[in-house]
């Protein structure tokens, strides 16, 4: 990898330009300093700074930078010496290009039960899918009320709330509660009141409607992607408006603030909130509330959109896992002739499943690829 290498006259040492035939990179003397590679400043296993960056003088400069074969040797002002792989200045390593889809997305990502148990190639193409969807359909699920607990064990812990481990969401053909009746619901994400909220929901299917019963899906990041196209005050004023979502019974209380659709700071889309039943919108200037009312509109409007919704149906057996961030779900009213409608729902957070994801990537790239077995057509959905 050859590059251009130069400490930048005129700032005392303390900027590095690093050259590549397709860009260029300005460092910071200092930065450089507290991420020297060497095992005196970074933990080798773990790649924790070992020594107090803030302690470091500010006045830190280079004395001497050039390449050697494949890594850059730097000298300091304080005497330290450094080597970086160039691999390692030349970017953040590759990110899984997340894709967003409405409801002409014709193959929807699925995995094996069995094959992401016992091969840590399929989990890793199956942790791939639901990192670049936001969703995958999992097959072959033990028919029993753990039934995705092996497979949860595979990534980290579950995560428990008020109403405990996995739930039941359940409807009987003779309902005498509301969360049992054969209603359709509409798009939410779910538990925004809680901090953190719950990163995916694990959806799985024990057995469903005679007819109707499907579950309804919508990209967030492509309503979102929408509304900033068509719509961009309507956007701006769902990215700065704060509000309060809230659930309270008699044994929880849970509150937690966000704007609709949230941003980081490159203004990239990170996280949407959708939850018409606990959403509280403090009691904002009218005029205020009046611009958000009428972007709020905007955006159901498209996340209730036919062209941004799928129906995937789930078979008993089957489960979804859906990242809580982005998807928006839901599903559509039923019948029952006789019988139960149950489903079994448990969350899993994200930072576990980044972590498994990641770290397998690392373990066995390159050998890891989608393989044909990871989409199945809408037909057969």
């Amino acid at each position: 990898m050859e590059l251009y290498v130069e400490i930048i006259p005129d700032t005392d040492g303390r900027q590095l330009r690093v050259a590549w035939h397709d860009r260029e990179v300005r460092y910071h003397a200092l930065w450089l300093r507290e991420h020297s590679p060497d095992a005196e400043t970074l933990d080798p296993r773990t790649g924790q700074r070992l020594i107090e960056a803030a302690a470091l003088p500010l006045d830190i400069a280079l004395v001497e930078a050039r390449q050697e074969s494949e890594t850059l040797r730097l000298v300091f002002s304080d005497g330290h010496r450094a080597r970086f792989p160039l691999a390692d200045l030349a970017g953040p390593p590759p990110v899984t290009e997340r894709e967003r889809w409405d409801a002409s997305l014709s193959a929807l990502p699925v995995a094996d039960f069995d094959r992401a148990i016992d091969s840590d190639h399929a989990l890793l193409d199956m942790l791939e899918s639901l990192e670049r969807f936001g969703f995958v359909k999992v097959r072959g699920v033990p028919l029993e009320l753990e039934g995705m607990m092996p497979l949860v064990a595979r990534l980290g812990p579950l995560r428990r709330t008020n109403w405990g481990g996995i739930a039941d969401v359940k409807s009987i053909a003779e309902a005498f509660d509301l969360t049992m009746t054969q209603r359709g619901l509409e798009p939410h994400t779910d538990n925004p009141y809680r901090d953190p909220i719950p990163g995916y929901i694990w959806l799985h299917c024990l057995s469903n409607a005679d007819s109707g019963g499907d579950s309804t899906l919508a990209d967030g990041f492509m309503a979102a992607q929408r509304l900033r196209r068509e719509h961009p005050d309507a956007f701006d004023c769902l990215t700065q408006t704060q509000v309060r979502f809230r659930y309270r019974d008699e044994e929880a209380h849970l509150e937690s603030e966000g704007p609709l659709i949230e941003l980081d700071s490159a203004g990239r889309v990170v996280r949407v909130r959708y939850n018409n039943r606990t959403e509280r919108i403090p009691p904002l200037p009218p005029e205020t509330l009046a611009r958000y009312y009428a972007a709020r509109r905007q955006f159901f409007a498209l996340i209730t959109s036919p062209a941004l919704t799928l129906t995937p149906k789930l078979a008993p057996g089957e489960m979804l896992i859906m990242d809580n961030y982005r998807l928006l779900h839901g599903r559509t009213a039923f019948h029952l002739t006789q019988g139960v409608r149950h489903l079994r729902q448990g969350y899993v957070d994200r930072d576990t499943t980044a972590s498994r994801r990641l770290t397998l990537r690392r373990q066995l790239a390159p050998v890891s690829s989608t393989g044909p077995q990871a989409t199945e057509s809408r037909e057969s959905a």
